[in-house]
């Protein structure tokens, strides 16, 4: 791929002056019916692509968000079928996308070097019959303004369609008016070929209801997720329509408070967040979809429309996401389980746009902490290999030269000050280590083996006198507190995170023949070991710093006590648990392991209530308030910040592993050990392994437990010893 660009313009799109989205339009001509053709394209930020009229991108989006100084990622695309003798065409539509994010103010991205005009590189070769046509994007590209007058990647979009050039993409359609290009600078970042999965329509939604407002109409789609909106209507010419995104309802109006940033440097939140504008051009049934843009909502509030306009059919919700293999399910007896492991699923995949995000409205950034807490799970139910290693380059490329790691991913260089810290930064280990354990996969080892090492050894400089480790940001969102009001102390969690995340080093170290990594990650896990037993527990009555359901889970969870202390410490997690009524009352950390080990003690039933019960805190109170997605944070309110985040999402995990039993120790062998919970009748799960479907399912028949398990792979059924009395078949 070549690293010529060309541009449109020399401005860029600001909210001081809108510039709008350039066509780009090159004819040629085939004396040969092509018999191979390729065409490459990178566009920064995104690009829509024809050939002789016909769309024809990967998908929403296209190719990548990244940060340019590091990567400039292109798609190829074989386009022979698409060509004919004679006349050809390739139009192209470009956007800012990341690259010239002017609208990301809250985490300096308006600060950015690479800020600047969107362009492209282009190659494009033909063969056939002896014959060949090759050609790269240059100056004898044809550009001329589109009717997209608007677009940013958080705020929205705006189109009139009276600046619609018809044929402007296809053959004998005369461009000696437009302009050409100009050369664009080189980017910095290495042009890559993206191999992340395509982010495409899922499927469609059609409105719950529509009401009128003053002002407007409010159209509720039923869930919380993510994608855009397509607009069909009979139109006035210059009639404007605007379209305004939120999740939630305030005294039946839009409320915009989870999906917008308040505050000096950020009041064009209020104004632009979220926002699509069509100006209809009046010539019979119009149709439009943002191009550029994504939202995150389940309400839309329409502006300009007259009330024969406001149909069911005017609006239609596209959900889209990275295009992700589902590999893993689970269902049971109980809906309310059932409902929530649907808005697991939900929560997980309208934050997954090529890689995970925190939510897709206000942020739509690649926080590393949300990740890494959520990697097991989306490994269990989605095939992530390719998203996940494609992301991993860029967090690669995002370490700093002493080995830190940024909060967010991409970033331009904002993260490394405190909104980072080993929670966060054991992405770099989880997910490498979930694919190596539930795929069997190495290459993600090797591929990130020096950037852990480096890691480990710039966190190791961080130790305070005693030895622990406090750095950045710690079990955040608290139950009922304010995010980063922590109970358990941060010289905890981020100690025995960098524990864990040498223990994990370790194992894959080995399992890929690196000794030395190895061995310097064996003394990391003993250091902070020895360091965090003698300097944050308690032996005389077991109790972790803190005296909290986050610091005894996570003590237990991550093997900190030995064998002949683990039933006095989880005793004391109990005590800590009853205590609070038997309601959970953790951060996120806390609340990736505490249903997993009372589980492990015997107590799943307690787990299951506590996740179910409907009353505040718990996942069903979520569900009773009326939620579609996964909140933020446990609240006693609404204002939980976000209503669409996946990070508290394990629960997905749990309801598989322990409620269903499917527990997958490698991708060479399966643990089955159900929980046989009492409000239920039956559970079941499954998972895809690289060798095939391995499910278990179980039911209540008479008296019995009937048990069926099919596996691909060597597997062991191991019934927890509460459920020893029960007579259970084995099908």
């Amino acid at each position: 791929m070549n690293k010529q660009f060309i541009k449109a313009t020399e401005k860029a799109c600001s909210f001081d002056e809108y510039i709008a989205s350039p066509y780009l339009r090159k004819s040629f001509e085939l004396d040969f019916v092509p018999e191979k053709a390729e065409l490459s394209i990178c566009g920064l930020g995104f690009y829509v692509l024809c050939i002789n009229g016909k769309e024809i991108t990967k998908g929403a989006l296209a190719p990548y968000i990244s940060n340019p100084d590091d990567y400039c990622y292109y798609d190829t695309y074989d386009v022979k079928s698409m060509l004919v003798e004679g006349e050809n065409v390739i139009g192209i539509m470009l956007g800012n996308g990341m690259f010239n994010a002017f609208s990301g103010v809250v985490w300096d991205f308006q600060k950015a070097q690479w800020l600047g005009a969107p362009r492209m590189s282009l190659e494009f070769i033909a063969e056939g019959h002896d014959k060949k046509l090759e050609f790269i994007a240059d100056e004898s590209f044809k550009v001329h303004p589109s009717p997209i007058i608007f677009d940013d990647l958080r705020m929205g979009e705006y189109y009139d369609a009276n600046l619609e050039i018809e044929g402007w993409n296809k053959a004998g359609f005369d461009d000696s008016a437009w302009d050409n290009a100009m050369k664009a600078e080189t980017p910095r970042g290495e042009l890559k070929l993206c191999t992340a999965e395509p982010i495409k329509v899922m499927y469609e939604i059609k409105p719950v209801s529509v009401k009128k407002q003053t002002g407007g109409y409010l159209y509720d789609f039923g869930i919380n997720t993510a994608g855009v909106c397509r607009l069909k209507i009979n139109a006035k010419k210059g009639q404007k329509i605007t379209f305004w995104h939120a999740e939630l309802l305030k005294d039946g109006e839009l409320d915009f408070s989870s999906t917008i940033f308040d505050g000096p440097d950020v009041q064009f939140y209020k104004e632009y967040s979220q926002k699509d504008i069509y100006i209809a051009k009046g010539e019979g049934e119009e149709i439009y979809i943002p191009k550029f843009t994504y939202h995150g909502f389940r309400y839309v509030f329409v502006e300009g429309i007259e009330e024969e306009q406001a149909t069911d059919d005017l609006l239609t919700y596209l959900v889209m996401n990275s295009d992700l293999k589902r590999i893993g399910g689970f269902e049971c007896s109980d809906e309310v389980s059932n409902t929530l492991f649907e808005m697991v699923k939900r929560s997980d995949l309208a934050n997954f746009y090529y890689f995970p995000t925190d939510c897709p409205h206000r942020e739509k950034n690649g926080w590393t902490g949300d990740a890494a807490v959520s990697a097991e799970r989306m490994v269990l139910l989605y095939d992530v290999e390719k998203s996940w290693r494609e992301w991993l380059g860029n967090i690669r490329k995002a370490q700093n030269d002493r080995g830190e790691l940024p909060g967010i991913v991409p970033t331009t260089g904002w993260g490394y000050n405190a909104w980072n810290g080993p929670s966060w930064d054991t992405v770099i280990f989880n997910l490498p280590y979930e694919l190596y354990k539930k795929r069997g996969n190495v290459e993600a080892i090797k591929e990130n083996a020096h950037a852990m090492v480096r890691y480990l050894e710039y966190i190791f400089t961080r130790r305070s006198g005693n030895g622990t480790i406090a750095v950045g940001l710690g079990d955040w969102v608290p139950v009922g507190r304010h995010p980063s009001d922590y109970v358990s102390p941060l010289a905890f969690t981020d100690s025995i995170m960098v524990m864990e995340m040498a223990r994990k080093a370790s194992e894959m170290f080995e399992a890929v023949g690196y000794e030395h990594s190895k061995a310097f990650a064996d003394s990391i896990y003993a250091n902070m070991y020895e360091t965090i037993r003698r300097e944050l527990v308690d032996f005389s009555t077991m109790t972790v710093a803190g005296e909290c359901q986050t610091s005894q889970a996570m003590a237990l969870y991550y093997g900190l006590f030995k064998e002949n202390e683990e039933q006095k410490a989880f005793e004391k997690l109990l005590e800590l648990v009853h205590q609070n009524d038997d309601k959970f009352d953790s951060g996120f950390l806390g609340m990736r392991v505490i249903f997993h080990v009372l589980a492990k003690f015997g107590e799943a039933e307690l787990a299951y209530d506590m996740i179910t019960r409907k009353e505040y805190p718990s996942y069903g109170y979520w569900i009773e308030t009326g939620e579609t997605t996964l909140c933020e944070a446990f609240q006693p309110t609404v204002k939980c910040g976000s209503h669409n985040h996946h990070f508290l999402g394990d629960i997905g995990n749990w309801y598989i592993s322990a409620v269903a039993g499917l527990r997958i120790v490698n991708s060479e062998k399966v643990l089955i050990s159900p929980n046989f919970i009492n409000q239920l009748d039956y559970a079941s799960a499954y998972h895809d392994l690289p060798k095939g479907r391995v499910s278990v399912s179980w039911k209540r028949v008479g008296d019995e437990i009937e048990l069926e398990v099919k596996c691909p792979v060597e597997y062991e059924i191991k019934i927890p010893p509460k459920y020893a009395s029960l007579k259970i078949s084995n099908k």
